[in-house]
């Protein structure tokens, strides 16, 4: 009787707390009512913050195309700049959904001048049925000649109007191309000499210290792998045109061409016995600077030191 009687008292205790089943599961709702009502207006106001995202989100057609943005929805310019962060294939690929959006001739405009900055077409009026689309397809095709074979490529790209017959057109076409292969470009300038020079012409050394100049100069005009009549003429024409660029500085450091050409050749030969793993008695600095002086004895020992620091802490002037 008495656990009875205190079985009644702890049940109405709990009731009064709210505490019994249904009043467990009332309350609970009602918290995870507030909770998800507090994440809504939160999310609402961050979109306000951002409202693009936000009006994004209600610009689905259907249900059915939950999670799927229709760019045609959005201002142009929105959607321009979206379908701008596409390369070709991707680009090619939205033109099944938005065909006007992704055929539009500045999104592919712009994909031709980021991947070949420069062609003779781009200065002359467009030919009737012109297309910067066409044009692309062009151009991957010629690049991919060239790869294969530099004198067919070269052909095929004069041939398609694209590029002038022109060593200094030629040279500026290479200068701003990314897409070409090293090692036929360097057959190629080999063989073409008078391309070499204007692109030569197109380097800008100016106030470049010059370790970093020969790095960038090897960056467009890749070193032979070996040593030889080629490479003995990239650093002559390299030699001349730094010191077209910095008259001053070399006025100031007593330097000519024919020193800046000896230094060249003392930083390659440094670069590969730094970093080359089968050379282990690497080069000093004090034998650097004893060997290159004897070589121009008019340099300066302090200007030679930061010569070997440069190589020592940033590498290879050639890699």
């Amino acid at each position: 009787m008495g656990q009875g009687l205190w079985r009644v008292a702890r049940n109405q205790q709990l009731q009064h707390q709210g505490y019994s089943g249904q009043g467990y599961l009332t309350r609970e709702h009602g918290r995870r009512i507030a909770t998800n009502s507090v994440s809504s207006t939160s999310h609402r106001k961050q979109a306000q913050g951002g409202i693009d995202i936000y009006h994004l989100l209600k610009t689905r057609k259907s249900k059915e195309q939950e999670g799927f943005i229709n760019l045609e929805m959005l201002p142009p310019e929105l959607s321009f700049t979206i379908l701008s962060y596409l390369n070709a294939t991707d680009l090619c690929l939205a033109s099944c959904v938005w065909q006007d959006l992704a055929n539009d001739e500045l999104l592919w405009q712009g994909l031709c001048k980021s991947t070949w900055g420069h062609c003779s077409i781009y200065n002359k009026n467009p030919p009737l049925g012109f297309s910067f689309r066409k044009l692309y397809m062009q151009l991957d095709e010629g690049s991919l000649t060239f790869n294969a074979n530099p004198d067919e490529g070269v052909n095929y790209f004069m041939s398609k109007g694209i590029l002038d017959d022109s060593p200094k057109e030629i040279a500026k076409f290479i200068f701003c191309t990314r897409t070409l292969n090293w090692k036929k470009l360097r057959i190629y300038l080999d063989e073409r000499r008078d391309v070499l020079d204007d692109l030569v012409t197109l380097h800008n050394f100016r106030n470049q210290f010059l370790p970093n100049a020969l790095r960038e100069f090897f960056r467009h005009i890749h070193a032979p792998e070996e040593r030889g009549e080629y490479l003995e003429t990239l650093i002559t024409k390299f030699s001349h045109r730094f010191c077209a660029c910095n008259p001053d500085l070399m006025r100031e450091l007593g330097l000519s061409p024919d020193a800046v050409y000896v230094l060249c050749y003392s930083l390659i030969l440094l670069s590969i016995d730094l970093t080359s793993p089968h050379v282990k008695n690497k080069m000093s600095k004090r034998e650097f600077i004893r060997n290159t002086r004897r070589a121009a004895q008019n340099i300066s020992e302090d200007f030679v030191g930061h010569l070997y620091d440069n190589i020592y802490l940033i590498g290879h002037v050639a890699a």
